[in-house]
């Protein structure tokens, strides 16, 4: 088949969930035989730009750098190129990428949508941009063939309120071994002696809180803090005035470098995650997957992930005895850092690959390529309802 994937900053992935699972399900497309087109943004950047990845091959095209603007500028540009170029299935990531489905069902292209989370939780978007949001995942429903839901959460808020099934897909964790010492030590790190974060720079991924909750432990091991965020630099630097004064807490900024990243959850002692309006987080997967031992916001989706091997939070007092207990025995905490890895056989990549193929494939096959918004069986009505609907069950 030929697959093209659309709707995220592309690969090398250096960003997010949805770029991890486009480079490892595309590079495991590709070797089953599968022609994968993805899609990158061209920020201006200098450098070369790879025309392949793994297999894969790329078409870099330019997006605006405008926080509301920058994900639906690129995807309308890359469903033209798809339009000019049809790939067989085109799987189009992030339901706010709906309002630009209809480009590809005009060429009759079918369509997978990876709805992404519950992003209209998020306060960065204001009162405008969680309507927006809302209303795009209706029009997902009724223009994509087929949705993808990365937690069973997820699945469960489309059927409430849409009354429509979507495809249960998660993603996958990578199980690192002997992943090394060197990057950490240059950092001045030693192994099991500090905590980590890593996170976008978002409110909902409640870094400030783990700061803060790090702050008010009696942990003599520092808390490391990777990430960064575009767009948000009043979040980024209230995360750097409340750490300032405490030596212990060290903010690192971004790490692009994957060998370095995979030291750092390999060698900590615990990993705190903060991410609470998503669904199944590659983080929280790759923490697991190093043995890094997980304390977690209390949630659904983590504690779908994590069951009974993750400690949870609710707030900064909760994280600081949680803190204070890991160092208190950390042969037990990393006892439970092992019991992690044994829990992972549901998230594997190459199972996950499977899944897509099979879902694309299985949609080829169904003829729904007509000139026409096409929706899933008894989504419009449901559509019609739900977008009235003033209020919405919550998922935690």
């Amino acid at each position: 088949m030929r697959i093209s994937m659309i709707g995220t900053r592309g690969v090398p992935a250096r960003y997010g969930g949805f770029e991890t699972c486009v480079e490892e399900v595309g590079r495991r497309l590709v070797q089953r035989g599968h022609e994968v087109t993805v899609y990158c943004r061209n920020l201006g950047g200098r450098g070369p730009r790879p025309e392949r990845h793994l297999g894969m091959r790329l078409v870099h095209l330019p997006a605006l750098r405008r926080k509301t603007l920058e994900t639906l500028s690129h995807t309308a540009l890359s469903a033209l190129h798809a339009v000019v170029r049809p790939p067989e299935v085109a799987v189009v990531f992030n339901a706010a990428n709906a309002p630009l489905l209809p480009l590809l069902g005009l060429r009759g292209i079918p369509t997978i949508t990876h709805v992404d989370g519950l992003e209209w939780k998020r306060a960065k978007w204001g009162p405008a941009g969680s309507a927006y949001y809302r209303r795009a995942e209706a029009l997902a429903v009724r223009w994509s063939d087929a949705l993808i839901a990365d937690a069973l959460g997820i699945q469960d808020y489309y059927r409430d309120r849409f009354n429509t099934e979507t495809e249960y897909i998660p993603y996958g964790a990578p199980v690192l071994t002997e992943v090394g010492t060197d990057g950490i030590t240059g950092l001045g790190l030693s192994p099991r002696r500090y905590h980590l974060v890593v996170a976008r720079f978002e409110p909902e991924n409640h870094v400030h809180v783990a700061v803060e909750g790090y702050l008010r432990s009696n942990a003599r091991h520092p808390l490391v803090v990777v990430g960064s965020a575009p767009y948000a630099d009043e979040y980024t630097a209230s995360i750097a005035r409340a750490a300032k004064g405490d030596p212990r807490v060290r903010l690192l900024g971004a790490v692009w470098d994957q060998r370095l990243l995979d030291q750092l959850y390999g060698n900590a002692l615990t990993y705190i995650h903060g991410h609470s309006v998503g669904g199944t987080n590659p983080s929280l997967l790759r923490a697991m997957g190093a043995a890094a031992p997980t304390s977690a916001f209390d949630v659904r989706f983590n504690r779908e992930v994590l069951g009974s091997f993750g400690r949870y939070f609710r707030d900064p007092g909760d994280l600081a005895a949680l803190c204070d207990a890991a160092e208190a025995d950390p042969s037990g905490t990393l006892l439970r850092g092992q019991e992690q890895v044994a829990s992972l056989d549901r998230y594997t990549w190459d199972g996950v690959a499977q899944k897509y193929e099979e879902l694309a494939a299985r949609v080829l096959l169904v003829d729904r390529r007509r000139p026409t918004p096409r929706g899933l069986p008894g989504a419009r009505a449901a559509v019609t309802a739900a977008v009235s609907m003033p209020e919405t069950k919550e998922v935690r």
